[in-house]
């Protein structure tokens, strides 16, 4: 038992099904046999995030997203800076990759993925960005503004913020100025990390104890599976981590933990780092965190002695499989990611119903 329980208990308390308020087309539209299927909880940002969820949607109808919130550039940034609100974009991507495949979730992914393009004010603006904002302003509530758009949607799951003020990301950078390799800056904003000179050294949030929201936690606390990544790894995978309660939760949680890795390094944070390297990482920011698998492609680990050992260090089992697109490109397929984590959910996880 950590320090923190008696804060993860009141959290709890405050929310004390981690399904109250989801959508029907969540649940499938019908009431939910408990141990009918995993309860799956994602957590990250942006493409990353999106490519898990569009794949675990396709194996199980109960799959929560915990969205990162310290993004602070291009419409979100705007809105952001503008009406002091949660940066939308991320949530509104997520959202968009749990729609279906049938034509009314097709279209309306479209439709909040559009961004207007002018020479005026709107240009840029996505419209599920302006969505999200104008219902947490008519409705004053992060959570239930979510679950609504999510029903509009016909989303297959829900979509939550990590916590419910606007994060700053901020980094320890070594090298960040070229003339000056050796030097550490701290360079600040999730957009000017993700796209860093030099060599992240550790990321952290400001506030530096924000809060959790409350159904994030319990979601965390209430899953079979909890799959963290992949996606920008200081910017969108890692934030998680910095959040206490989130933190507690993901340690104290009973569910299994996946790590799903990217594909390859990205330009800026992550240049040069081996899939061992990322493991690192991570285990620096959160030491106390285990993991139970991680997920990687097998034609992305030249070296797979030494990420097993990274992997073991954490608790882990390192699974490969084929995941990324057949064009060539560092993206993930969303079937052969679903049948990757279905095969770790069925190989690794506790005997339940679903199997």
């Amino acid at each position: 038992m950590t320090e923190r329980t008696p804060r993860l208990s009141r959290l709890r308390r405050m929310v004390p099904d981690a399904r109250v308020g989801r959508p029907a087309e969540a649940r499938g539209g019908r009431p939910r046999r408990r141990g009918a299927q995993p309860k799956v909880v994602a957590l990250g940002g942006g493409m990353g995030l999106s490519a898990s969820l569009a794949a675990l949607r396709r194996i199980t109808g109960d799959l929560t997203a915990v969205v990162t919130v310290a993004d602070d550039g291009g419409s979100s940034g705007r809105l952001r800076d503008e009406l002091g609100v949660l940066p939308p974009g991320d949530l509104r991507k997520a959202l968009a990759a749990l729609c279906g495949d049938d034509d009314w979730g097709q279209t309306w992914a479209r439709v909040i993925q559009h961004r207007f393009q002018t020479k005026g004010d709107l240009h840029d603006h996505a419209v599920g960005n302006l969505l999200i904002v104008a219902l947490w302003e008519q409705l004053g509530d992060h959570v239930q503004a979510l679950d609504l758009v999510g029903k509009l949607l016909g989303a297959h799951g829900r979509v939550l913020p990590m916590s419910a003020v606007p994060l700053e990301l901020q980094a320890l950078v070594k090298g960040h100025d070229p003339e000056r390799p050796d030097d550490v800056d701290t360079v600040r904003g999730q957009a000017t990390v993700a796209l860093t000179p030099g060599e992240v050294q550790s990321v952290h949030l400001v506030p530096h104890d924000p809060p959790a929201v409350p159904e994030a936690v319990a979601a965390v606390l209430d899953a079979d599976w909890v799959v963290l990544g992949p996606g920008s790894w200081f910017s969108s995978v890692i934030p998680h981590l910095l959040v206490p309660e989130l933190l507690d939760a993901l340690t104290e949680t009973k569910a299994r933990r996946v790590l799903s890795l990217n594909l390859a390094p990205q330009p800026g944070e992550t240049e040069g780092f081996s899939p061992q390297r990322h493991l690192e990482v991570l285990g620096r920011h959160a030491p106390k965190l285990a993991l139970d698998v991680v997920l990687a492609d097998e034609a992305a680990v030249p070296d797979r002695d030494s990420l097993t050992e990274a992997a073991k260090r954490l608790g882990a089992a390192v699974e490969l499989a084929p995941v990324a697109r057949t064009d060539g490109s560092p993206r993930h397929d969303p079937e052969l990611l679903a049948a990757a984590y279905d095969r770790i959910f069925r190989m690794h996880g506790r005997i339940g119903p679903w199997r």
